[in-house]
């Protein structure tokens, strides 16, 4: 109530902010957020002022006051809300924003006269590809909005990204906006005002402080409340939105295991670790999510920081230029720049976007770099920029390395340099089992570039270079992962290849315990990986469980099959191993089993998918799209959970 106590005193801003173009977003990951930037850019250089906000910003009671409203939304895994969209306020209580819009009492006219247009964000290779997207555009069509612009669909596996699709939605949405409302783009839909006098503009300003002692502000605290202090005070002057709660870590743990799972020279390289908690004790279930802050190394860091001229032992603080509160101002803990980049801005891991690249042109004193990166940041160059950025996976600091002629001023950096995000993993391990500790299965994730540049992932291989002896504390937070943690009397069918099987060793583990004081379903599990020898992750454990009376074994209803694909000429994955057993999953099924799919977001859910409605239609003998429905219904009633990750 708090909270929607502070959004109703921005009520008379919001309405007094009524006659610009309202641009709305609801980011998980930041791609939403650059897109709506983006478009707020290109509004206000075409004369047509705006009002960006996020979704948890903003009061949806509002909206049939509004003229103009475009929305930039993403859809995170198998079709899911970004968090902005669930956990918005809205009239009278704690709901969430696609909530309030799903009221019946709003009624087909209640958007009347309210133009908008939608823009999504995802990934094909999912299958509910952009459902975010297409579902506000429908709600908004049915509460009686008017569109501006078909829906624009941004989608990650395109050669040149969202932004394939954004630039030309982008054109085709100022003509017709143009069209319809004139008075929005002053300077007409095709008219760009440079941006040599917005180019000095930065949003933040940092606040440099004269402190002689190094230590004085956490002299007084133990090491772990000092680093807590300072990762906190770091990342929350941050100006990068989508930090939201993950400022200041929630534990520090420390690992206590590093142990390989696959053979040397199997080709990939899966570590099992176990962390022990050392600020304080968690509860935790099955199939929640672990995010680990990563350690950036040491050696790039200090790379950034000489190649942009900084000193890494001056305090600063950071915050919005239009902050007007003082006492919020006064209130940030200075904290060393050094410590700042560290904790808050990626500098060796993510590639910089598209913006990045168009600010750098305006410091760039060599004429031919000056003029590559304009090329760069044109709608000409998206491809080739796409070739030498994204594609390469270059960093922030191998570009500005490659553009030595660049000096930008920090507060640019700070602006646009991408924020370190925790990286996430199901958890492995169930409570029950291992008190104290919480256990990952990680696959350490290593490639080489179309140009024979070998890369490595930040926090995987940060992990993977851990010394349990060491002591390093790990910042780390818990969330509710796609994986509700099932009844004991519920009957499992869980489908884990690869890494995939991470959170169903919680499973078992967890069953296992409670089997020891009372009757539990059974479970049957189907793996697969590569081959027996290589990459048959946790076989051991597996194995025993499935034997006797164990909660995998046949005697108990349970069963443990695995895919083997490369063992043979003909390759064989885990929904053919599923086709041999139709019997037993259908038996599951009719006696009211849950299904868990977890693993690759490629292609795996979709054939996973498509041999469950096979099996249905095959032994409850009806038509393929009656089989369909029935998959259908049992997602809707909660029994059929996909997490799939790329």
């Amino acid at each position: 109530m708090v909270k929607w106590n502070k959004m109703r005193s921005h009520n008379n801003k919001q309405v007094k902010a009524m006659r610009k173009l309202l641009i709305l977003y609801a980011t998980q990951t930041g791609n939403a957020l650059d897109a709506a930037e983006r478009l707020s850019r290109e509004a206000e250089r075409r004369g047509c002022p705006v009002n960006l906000l996020s979704l948890e910003q903003y009061d949806p009671s509002l909206l049939p006051q509004e003229q103009a409203v475009i929305f930039v939304v993403s859809t995170t895994g198998q079709g899911d809300t970004p968090d902005s969209m669930k956990n918005s306020i809205c009239a009278d209580s704690l709901k969430a924003f696609w909530r309030y819009l799903l009221q019946r009492s709003l009624g087909r006219h209640w958007l009347k006269g309210v133009l908008y247009a939608v823009f999504g964000l995802g990934d094909s290779s999912y299958q509910k590809y952009n459902f975010v997207a297409k579902k506000l555009d429908k709600r908004l069509m049915d509460l009686g909005g008017t569109v501006i612009i078909e829906r624009g669909l941004g989608d990650d596996q395109h050669p040149s990204g969202y932004e394939a699709s954004l630039d030309p939605w982008m054109s085709s949405l100022w003509r017709m906006l143009n069209m319809i409302k004139p008075e929005y783009l002053s300077n007409g839909p095709d008219v760009v005002v440079q941006d040599t006098v917005l180019i000095d503009q930065p949003k933040i300003q940092i606040t440099y402080h004269n402190i002689e002692n190094d230590d004085s502000h956490f002299s007084s605290a133990s090491d772990l409340t000092s680093l807590n202090i300072q990762i906190g005070s770091a990342r929350s002057m941050h100006p990068g939105k989508a930090f939201s709660d993950r400022s200041t870590p929630g534990y520090f743990l420390k690992m206590v295991k590093n142990l390989p799972l696959t053979r040397s020279n199997c080709g990939k390289d899966v570590r099992h670790f176990e962390f022990e908690f050392v600020s304080h004790a968690l509860q935790y279930e099955i199939g929640d999510v672990f995010e680990i802050l990563p350690g950036q190394d040491s050696a790039a860091v200090d790379a950034f920081i000489k190649r942009c001229n900084l000193d890494p032992d001056s305090f600063i603080t950071v915050s919005p230029k239009d902050m007007d509160d003082h006492n919020a101002h006064d209130s940030r803990i200075p904290v060393k720049l050094r410590t700042f980049v560290e904790f808050s801005m990626d500098v060796a891991s993510a590639s910089p976007r598209r913006y990045f690249f168009e600010v750098m042109s305006f410091f760039a004193t060599a004429e031919h770099e000056r003029e590559r990166l304009k090329y760069f940041a044109s709608p000409e160059g998206r491809d080739d920029l796409y070739q030498y950025n994204q594609k390469e996976r270059r960093t922030v600091l191998e570009v500005l390395e490659d553009f030595p002629s660049v000096q930008m001023p920090f507060e640019w950096l700070v602006q646009l340099v991408p924020p370190l995000k925790p990286r996430a993993f199901s958890i492995s391990s169930s409570q029950s089992a291992h008190p104290n500790q919480v256990h990952l299965t990680v696959n350490v994730v290593s490639w080489t570039t179309p140009y024979k540049r070998k890369k490595k992932g930040l926090c995987s291989s940060w992990l993977a270079a851990l010394d349990p002896c060491d002591g390093v504390h790990v910042p780390a937070w818990f969330h509710k992962g796609l994986l509700p943690a099932p009844s004991p009397t519920l009957p499992l069918i869980l489908v884990g290849p690869g890494t995939g099987c991470a959170p169903f060793r919680g499973f078992v583990e967890e069953r296992a315990v409670q089997s020891r004081t009372n009757a539990t379903a059974p479970i049957i599990f189907f793996f697969g990986c590569w081959n027996e020898d290589g990459d048959f992750l946790y076989r051991d454990f597996w194995l025993s469980h499935s034997q006797e009376k164990g909660v995998l074994s046949e005697a108990k209803g349970g069963g443990f099959y695995v895919a083997f694909s490369r063992e043979q000429a003909q390759k064989v994955y885990v929904q053919h191993k599923m086709r041999e057993h139709r019997q037993r999953i259908w038996n599951l099924l009719s006696e009211g089993a849950a299904v868990y799919i977890a693993g690759s977001s490629t292609k795996m859910p979709a054939d996973v998918t498509s041999a469950f409605e096979e099996i249905v239609s095959t032994e409850n003998d009806v038509s393929r799209e009656d089989a369909v429905r029935w998959i259908r219904a049992l997602e809707s009633c909660g029994k059929y959970h996909i997490e799939a990750w790329s």
